[in-house]
């Protein structure tokens, strides 16, 4: 698979034509679908492998969300979510899949950065010295706590999408991340100390 990046933010606001391309691809119409496949891939893939952290694996789980996005395209109900918060569902429950099969849990300490190119070589040390901290200080995280905290910062959802797919009220969205804010602000301060 290969996954085209345009180093744009994610976010995630719908596709301006996503409801008629949705309502293509129900039809049966497998161009529609690839439209929506080629707008959120990247953000799929990014999200995926994030938690995952291997190329191969990730590549596997990516297909393996838009395949279950096509089959089960009739269960998605157009307008109550962006597709994308559909697709990173799917997404959550495979790498959940995933983890659960190899009796594993998400290793923290392999999380990867996205250095940007933009960056000077100084700037790029110092921003994955910045994510080696952090790491360690996800590892102080609940489960949920690093979830909310990947879906809003790194794929750029809004809480009412995270609640959505963590199938959890805003409000339980809302308290988790500021808990992990708080938790993670207390950890880089005292790294700071020592």
């Amino acid at each position: 698979m290969t996954v085209r990046t345009n180093r744009t933010s994610p976010t995630d606001s719908p596709l301006p034509d996503e409801a008629r391309l949705v309502h293509q691809a129900k039809s049966g119409d497998s161009e529609a679908f690839a439209q929506l496949y080629d707008a959120y891939v990247e953000r799929v893939y990014r999200y995926i492998l994030f938690r995952v952290s291997e190329d191969e694996t990730t590549e596997d789980l990516v297909s393996q969300v838009f395949l279950k996005a096509w089959q089960s395209l009739d269960r998605y109900k157009v307008g109550s979510s962006p597709f994308i918060a559909w697709l990173y569902t799917i997404a959550r429950n495979l790498v959940i899949d995933h983890y659960r099969a190899k009796k594993d849990f998400l290793p923290l300490e392999k999380i990867r950065a996205f250095p940007s190119e933009l960056q000077s070589p100084p700037e790029q040390v110092e921003a994955r010295f910045d994510l080696e901290a952090m790491r360690d200080g996800l590892q102080s995280l609940t489960g949920d706590q690093q979830q909310v905290l990947i879906l809003k910062y790194i794929a750029g959802l809004r809480n009412e999408n995270i609640a959505k797919i963590m199938n959890k009220q805003e409000g339980t969205i809302r308290g988790l991340q500021m808990r992990a804010l708080q938790t993670l602000s207390k950890y880089m301060h005292e790294k700071e100390l020592v």
